[in-house]
């Protein structure tokens, strides 16, 4: 994006809701679990991949906004202030600080060399980091029947072993889409 360019133009507003929407689409495509199985993490990366870290990061929060706002666009058609305060909803408010993390190495990689090693690296440290928030958050909010708290050790073998290869999955398909040369040159085009 041009250094200069303080405002979002109209295809820049058309992009972060179609991106939107696809984070709202993917979140519906579940496999039930206590932590569902959904593609939304393949949205938010690849929402960041097309778009870079001010506009993708502007289609995660405003997904999460409609949720919180009672919008159904969490996983198992969920919304509201409860659904995102619950159990699972430091994984959704986790996935705004991985797109903030892409951002940040969206602008060390701009000046490197190694570019899809950064971007690489920034997918992983931003899954780490949604892992980590979403992780913490379960385990401080989910209680048991006797209403304790399960611990950090029984919360990632809940919420992150079973997730990992999936998710390694989702980036590497968000990864290699973002390479897309067709897909590349139509936002171009568009001025995205």
């Amino acid at each position: 994006m041009d250094k200069q360019k303080k405002t979002l133009t109209v295809y820049d507003l058309a992009y972060i809701a179609l991106m939107t929407a696809l984070i709202c689409v993917c979140s519906w495509i579940t496999i039930p679990a206590t932590v569902p199985f959904t593609m939304q993490t393949f949205a938010v990366f690849v929402s960041v991949l097309l778009l870079g870290g001010m506009r993708g990061s502007l289609s995660v929060l405003i997904y999460i906004l409609l949720g919180a706002v009672g919008a159904p666009v969490f996983s198992g058609f969920k919304g509201g202030l409860a659904a995102l305060l619950g159990p699972t909803g430091g994984y959704i408010i986790g996935f705004f600080f991985s797109a903030i993390c892409m951002w940040g190495f969206e602008k060390a990689a701009s000046r490197s060399a190694h570019k899809r090693l950064l971007c690489i690296l920034s997918m992983l440290c931003a899954l780490l980091l949604c892992y980590a928030f979403g992780t913490v958050w379960f385990e401080r909010v989910y209680l048991t029947e006797d209403g304790t708290h399960i611990g950090i050790a029984a919360t990632l073998g809940l919420c992150v072993f079973p997730f990992v290869i999936p998710d390694l999955l989702k980036l590497s398909l968000a990864f290699a889409l973002s390479r897309n040369k067709t897909l590349r040159r139509v936002l171009r085009h568009t001025g995205a």
